[in-house]
């Protein structure tokens, strides 16, 4: 990053020198997206294209990968979403994937973890998710002398309930949703876990109806936010140390370039309280490049010169199911595939709590002959390319997708320009 004179934030792009060294290899996706930028010098992150998720997930497969500036020889792969056809997969070569541990372990101190401390890891394992083995590495970086407890997401929560009790654990790591399903099987048979002085959740957004459940198995945990992190953005700010408020984040600015921006135009946004598109730049990868990504979620600033960011909810990209990221470009290709020549109005993605869950709901516009039954294949279809999905729903974490077919003027559009607004989330603040 190189500061002009007035103070503003300039980014030399390795990405898009298509000359080679000194900016290093080229990644084809960027070198295709920049031909039109002028590289003979320094230059603004805002004169850069925004990452178009389609295009770039399209271009970043398993074989001839054109997001890679070279062959992937050391490292992890983690999966971040997708369907079984075209898995979204990300990618840190070892030396990447220990620095961003590094990192985030050194927020665990400042998060609430003390010396001594029984860390019960209730995140996800196996078959490519990063949660729970990325906190095994974040659990060895980190400077507070733990023990670390790998019980993992996959037992029933009554063994994750029993395990937590016999282990005197003091600390939880896990999604809001996990340790509410612990929690009810403490209060149900009239325990509690008052040892646990710490309940640190990340994945997914914490919801009042969660909290009094928190509050009854464990009376004395303290709830905080793990970080912002995305498994493809990598680890991009951290809590505000002292600030009530659980959304508010610190940008790690020796690593990330946190833009936010205007949702119609893609104009940068620096004054605090108006809402935008958040945009990732990694500082740090060198493999996969991220330049200008969209996260997926939308924030404000509180201090642009203090890079601290209130976040607002899940941006146009993507819907935060419980733990499950849904791609609206996922659900249009279930849509196609399935409503045939029969027109439709758009769809738009509502996200909703009911029975103390989250529940996704499409909302296809358009007069459909015999609704039910192409709900009904909708559904079962969406369960077929997302299985996590339903893994997820048949464990009672979410609620099941509900289709609905409504008149075209009962989609939500936005009054400026005309445009469907693809997500509405109709959930309460967290």
């Amino acid at each position: 990053m190189l500061p002009d004179a007035e103070g503003e934030e300039y980014l030399i792009p390795f990405s898009a020198c298509r000359a080679g060294p000194p900016c290093g290899p080229v990644a084809p996706y960027y070198r295709d997206l920049y031909a039109g930028v002028a590289t003979d010098g320094p230059i603004r992150a805002e004169d850069l294209p925004i990452v178009e998720h389609t295009g770039f997930w399209e271009a970043n497969t398993v074989k001839d990968n054109r997001v890679l500036t070279s062959r992937h020889d050391d490292g992890v792969v983690f999966k971040t979403g997708g369907t079984t056809n075209s898995p979204k997969l990300t990618v840190y070569t070892r030396a990447e994937l220990h620095a961003m541990a590094r990192l985030q372990g050194d927020g665990y101190a400042a998060a609430g973890l003390r010396t001594g401390d029984r860390v019960a890891n209730l995140f996800y394992a196996g078959e490519l998710y990063a949660s729970f083995l990325f906190n095994v590495l974040c659990l060895q970086e980190t400077c507070v002398p733990v023990v670390h407890l790998p019980i993992a997401g996959s037992p029933p929560p009554e063994v994750m309930a029993d395990l937590i009790i016999e282990q005197e654990a003091t600390v939880l790591l896990a999604t809001p949703t996990t340790a509410s399903q612990v929690a009810s099987r403490l209060t149900a048979r009239g325990d509690s876990a008052p040892a646990v002085h710490l309940f640190l959740f990340g994945g997914e957004a914490f919801y009042a109806d969660q909290r009094r459940l928190i509050t009854d198995a464990f009376p004395n945990a303290v709830v905080r936010l793990l970080g912002y992190a995305s498994v493809d953005a990598g680890v991009l700010a951290a809590p505000v140390q002292d600030e009530p408020d659980a959304r508010v984040h610190r940008v790690h600015r020796l690593q990330k370039l946190m833009e936010i921006v205007d949702d119609e135009t893609g104009d940068p946004i620096r004054e605090p309280g108006r809402p935008g598109r958040l945009l990732a730049t990694d500082l740090v990868r060198r493999l996969m490049p991220l330049i200008r990504y969209p996260v997926g979620d939308r924030a404000a600033w509180v201090d642009y010169d203090d890079r601290r960011f209130r976040l607002l909810g899940r941006a146009d990209d993507g819907a935060r199911v419980g733990p499950v990221t849904v791609y609206l470009e996922d659900l249009r290709v279930v849509i196609e595939e399935l409503t045939g020549d029969q027109p439709t109005a758009g769809f738009q993605a509502v996200q909703r709590r009911r029975d103390s869950k989250d529940e996704l709901v499409l909302r296809i516009g358009g007069e459909i002959n015999d609704p039910q039954p192409l709900a009904e294949a909708i559904s079962a279809r969406f369960d077929e390319l997302r299985p996590m999905f339903g893994e997820h729903v048949r464990a009672g974490l979410i609620n099941p997708l509900v289709v609905e077919f409504v008149p075209a003027d009962m989609i939500k559009v936005n009054p400026r320009s005309g445009k469907i607004v693809r997500l509405l989330d109709e959930r309460v603040d967290p």
